[in-house]
């Protein structure tokens, strides 16, 4: 089993080799004058059970260019089994046609990861679950509610939480939380009005002296749960918090949180921290290294994954 890290999120890869006891194969991506990229192995890897760790955040199309350079370089060094372990997968968002004339640009990702070499797909919280589906290889995409559901009864034990989900389409992800909680779950209804702005028109379920949870997988511009916080706290919660997998946070997210009614923002590690996440107050980080660890694990060993979540 070798681990090969590209540049998106080194720490994270680094983390997740110290996890297995491994140490991350020898190899460098480089740029020419024309910052073309060029990946070089300096270690042998023929006939090796080959994970190569690439988040396609920001710069999106840098690091995936990046992904699918190494998973080229590494079909052609005669790997055995090539996985592209992707635990934040961009483009997701594109994942159906939004209008006339428009890509879904989820699928041209998948072909092209496919093409260049990998034999599967190890990711987490995928934005939509048939994302799937995209791929003719096999895709195990992992889950951040039992970690989630841990790290709630630690800091909340004793507290009156509520888990609320920022849309319809999150109740699923929410529900998966809140029934491993036991507590009640509540829904934002929302109309977006055009993309990145979301208007806040109701709130289902009683909130009233609640501690609330709010559950994304996504967490961009942070205007959706800006807004949603507003009306928890509205219709008489106690207090806001959030919980989300993927921090992209662009732009001016994390000022807007800081001066939104959230009390904590919960990210995970699946994209590299920017400085002012890194210094802002009311922002923390979780590691899924330790999951990513043994999700590799059992790959390797041909073993279960999906028990992991029994």
């Amino acid at each position: 089993m070798k681990i090969v890290a590209c540049n998106s999120n080194r720490p994270l890869a680094e983390a997740v080799a110290a996890s297995l006891s491994l140490p991350l194969t020898r190899a460098s991506v480089r740029r020419f004058a024309d910052m073309e990229i060029f990946v070089e192995l300096h270690e042998n890897i023929r006939g090796e059970d080959v994970f190569v760790i690439q988040s396609t955040s920001y710069p999106a199309n840098d690091n995936l260019m990046e992904l699918l350079i190494s998973l080229d370089a590494l079909r052609r060094a005669s790997a055995r089994r090539i996985t592209a372990v992707i635990p934040y997968f961009g483009y997701a968002r594109q994942d159906r046609k939004s209008g006339p004339r428009t890509p879904i640009s989820a699928k041209l990702v998948a072909n092209l990861i496919t093409e260049a070499g990998a034999n599967r797909v190890l990711t987490m919280d995928l934005h939509a679950a048939q994302i799937q589906g995209f791929f003719d290889i096999p895709v195990d995409n992992l889950f951040t509610a039992p970690l989630f559901a841990r790290d709630i009864q630690e800091r909340y034990k004793g507290r009156d939480v509520m888990i609320v989900s920022p849309d319809v389409g999150g109740v699923v992800r929410a529900r998966a939380v809140a029934t491993r909680l036991n507590c009640d779950l509540a829904i934002i209804d929302k109309r977006r009005e055009r993309a990145g702005v979301s208007e806040v028109m109701n709130v289902i379920g009683d909130v009233s002296d609640r501690d609330c949870i709010l559950l994304d997988d996504i967490v961009d511009s942070g205007g959706t749960l800006c807004n949603a916080a507003v009306a928890l706290i509205a219709q008489g919660a106690r207090s806001v918090a959030v919980y989300v997998t993927h921090g992209v946070l662009s732009g001016g997210a994390v000022a807007r949180i800081a001066s939104s009614p959230i009390e904590m923002l919960t990210i995970t590690d699946s994209i590299l921290a920017t400085e002012a996440v890194r210094v802002a107050s009311n922002v923390r980080q979780l590691t899924i290294a330790p999951l990513l660890a043994e999700a590799m694990r059992r790959i390797s060993d041909e073993s279960s994954v999906s028990s992991l979540f029994d």
